[in-house]
């Protein structure tokens, strides 16, 4: 059974690193009753939808694997949190360093105030031509990692992870992707 849940893995993952938040996004949209959790029908409807090859088979078996309690319903973030790879402890470390660099107050999230002073919107071609304003920009950015099922303005840790899980799997190298994380953070 964790072959088939690895097989998902590896189709979301050949999408890029939008791949696994991609798909979380269609299962948002699935998501017809809004309970934030689905049900075997719409699993498999999702992984239609996002162009995922799963057998039927596979997809109960990979279903059943997440369904824990057994109550006939996945959650929907323990969904993405099962189907991001798995990360080296050096590559966590330096998710977890960029995280409390943006995260100022240290309240374990990230928001518009967070990034005044951290995050230079001035820089941003919108704002040069007048399109957005300051605040435009820190949500859009914020928007980046934030989750596709609670789009709020805030970005906690694990959202910051789920992230950067699909730039992980991109990456072979753990000194490349900690090279890459200290130099685009400036850590």
């Amino acid at each position: 059974m964790a072959d088939a849940l690895e097989e998902l893995r590896q189709q979301c993952l050949s999408r890029g690193a939008a791949g696994i938040k991609g798909l979380g996004r269609t299962f948002r949209i699935m998501d017809d009753d809004g309970s934030k959790s689905l049900d075997l029908q719409e699993f498999q409807k999702g992984l239609e939808t996002c162009g995922v090859c799963v057998r039927n088979e596979k997809a109960k078996q990979i279903f059943t694997i997440l369904d824990k309690d057994g109550s006939g319903t996945i959650d929907f973030n323990e969904f993405l949190e099962k189907l991001r790879p798995p990360m080296s402890s050096a590559r966590m470390q330096v998710i977890k360093q960029a995280f409390q660099k943006l995260d100022r107050t240290g309240d374990g999230v990230v928001t518009m105030e967070d990034l005044q002073g951290v995050y230079n919107s001035k820089h941003h071609p919108k704002y040069k031509s007048g399109q957005w304003t300051e605040e435009q920009v820190f949500l859009s950015f914020l928007e980046s990692f934030d989750s596709p099922y609670e789009k709020d303005g805030k970005v906690t840790l694990e959202e910051f992870v789920n992230y950067y899980s699909g730039v992980s799997a991109s990456i072979d190298s753990d000194d490349y992707f900690v090279t890459m994380m200290q130099n685009a953070w400036k850590l």
